[in-house]
């Protein structure tokens, strides 16, 4: 009997040592699963990561663009690291300073184009006009002092496309009152006039679309700046072309980058699919958002000794001397004349017997365009159309102001007005070659997120059912 209970104890003792040996093994196991599954995860982490972004990235219609931009004498990334390490943080900072921060604008409606327009023909409630008696004095300062936003006869559509009027009457003085050559509006007429505090109407989404937004569009492309032909050899022709469609580019990257993603909750954010489908999967707009970048920025540096001396004057001593030296930054700055000192060459263009017909002819096709404004059915959408095609149009002026001879005009002044819009155009522009970078790589990373922690749950799910596989088995 005791032989029987040694040898049972015996075999009792055996088992067990059996059993632990193989909870030693499955427990290696398990970890030896475990740092597998880690290690391989880890790898399709990154063999996944870099095929698929330079799968998304690099495909024809989101890759970023490189080399040389199209017509100027800058390469993407050169533009890139200027604009974001230079450029960007100075004409941020210039628009905030009250020299800048307002404009004075013709922002009533009275459409040359279609009459018929119901939208534009309602003038009373396109601005809201009120009597001179009603502003106190302070208004004629730089102030916060706005008229009321809650009141219905200046609401036009939605509540974000309703334009915040500031009067700023002192900030206009001492500088000339010169129409401009290139634009519809009489900017002398300062009867017509209202006065716009910049930094308190953003541009951004407004819910202006639909049939009237894009009239505007159709009419601009279609009658007075017709997509150059393939091949086409005039270069005069293309110019316009490009101004144009980098300006809607921009706009759109503007819209797409503070977007109204919940009306109900009022919340503002990316609205990366508007910016895929109407900026980034079309290579053209990209590369003309660019290239009218250099264009106003060729513009600003050469009219840098006009801009230099100018009088920046809005009644605040101490900020129109930041204005000054802002400016005096922005055109002199070494590191942009290391990595651009030639954004755009104008002096190509109007050169043999065509040349002044032509320039003429495309002025007055820029005219149309900046009489088209008047016809936009939104009061915020009408104030920056005006403001950035007065600036194209104070670009244009500027590089193009030769005669016949092509030699530059030595008596060219520029307006106060004209200025404000010129920089304001330029800082919109680099806003925009920042909202593509930073855009194009959420778009990119976000798919690429997605997969990845599928991948993750994947794994996950197959270590814990080895777990509880092996949990069972003990």
């Amino acid at each position: 009997m005791q032989n029987v209970d040694r040898k049972s104890i015996k075999n009792s003792n055996v088992g067990d040592q059996n059993k632990n040996k193989r909870k030693r093994l499955r427990l290696i196991a398990a970890v030896i699963v475990g740092i597998v599954a880690a290690y391989l995860h880890q790898c399709w982490h990154s063999l996944s990561y870099s095929i698929l972004l330079e799968t998304y990235i690099c495909s024809k219609d989101t890759c970023g663009n490189k080399g040389i931009v199209e017509e100027c004498c800058c390469d993407y990334e050169s533009i890139n690291d200027i604009n974001g390490a230079v450029l960007h943080p100075l004409l941020q900072e210039l628009v905030k300073t009250p020299f800048f921060r307002y404009y004075k604008v013709k922002l009533w409606c009275d459409c040359l184009f279609w009459p018929d327009d119901g939208m534009c023909r309602m003038r009373d409630c396109s601005v809201c006009e009120c009597p001179e008696n009603e502003f106190p004095e302070s208004f004629k300062k730089p102030s916060l002092h706005t008229l009321p936003n809650d009141d219905p006869v200046c609401q036009e559509g939605k509540p974000e496309a309703t334009v915040d009027r500031t009067l700023d009457a002192r900030s206009f003085r001492g500088w000339v009152e010169v129409d401009n050559p290139w634009t519809h509006d009489d900017e002398t007429d300062n009867g017509e006039m209202t006065y716009v505090n910049l930094q308190l109407n953003a541009e951004r989404y407004t819910g202006y679309t639909g049939p009237s937004a894009r009239r505007i569009w159709d009419a601009i492309y279609t009658e007075n700046c017709p997509k150059y032909a393939y091949g086409e050899t005039c270069p005069e022709k293309k110019v316009l072309f490009k101004l144009i469609s980098g300006l809607h580019s921009s706009i759109s990257s503007h819209i797409a980058a503070d977007y109204l993603l919940d009306e109900t909750n009022n919340k503002w954010g990316p609205n990366l699919k508007l910016m895929r489908d109407r900026v980034l999967k079309h290579h053209d707009r990209v590369e003309n958002l660019y290239f009218t970048f250099l264009f106003v920025l060729r513009a600003v540096t050469k009219a840098a000794a006009y801009l230099d001396q100018a009088e920046y004057d809005s009644g605040n001593h101490m900020e129109d001397l930041r204005a000054q030296l802002l400016i005096r930054q922005l055109v002199h700055d070494s590191k942009l004349q290391d990595a651009c000192a030639l954004p755009f060459y104008e002096a190509e263009l109007w050169q043999g017997q065509g040349g002044p017909i032509l320039r003429q002819q495309i002025q007055n096709q820029f005219r149309n365009i900046s009489a088209l404004m008047d016809c936009v059915g939104c009061e915020k959408c009408r104030l920056w159309g005006k403001l950035q095609v007065l600036g194209l149009g104070t670009s244009l002026q500027i590089l193009f102001s030769v005669d016949d001879q092509g030699n530059p005009d030595p008596h060219l002044q520029l307006q106060r007005n004209e200025v404000i819009a010129l920089l304001n155009l330029l800082n919109r522009l680099s806003e925009s070659l920042i909202y593509v970078t930073k855009m194009r790589d959420q778009i990119a990373i976000n798919p690429l997120a997605k997969i990845i922690g599928l991948v993750q749950r994947q794994w996950g799910s197959s270590i814990a059912h080895w777990w509880k596989k092996l949990s069972k088995s003990n």
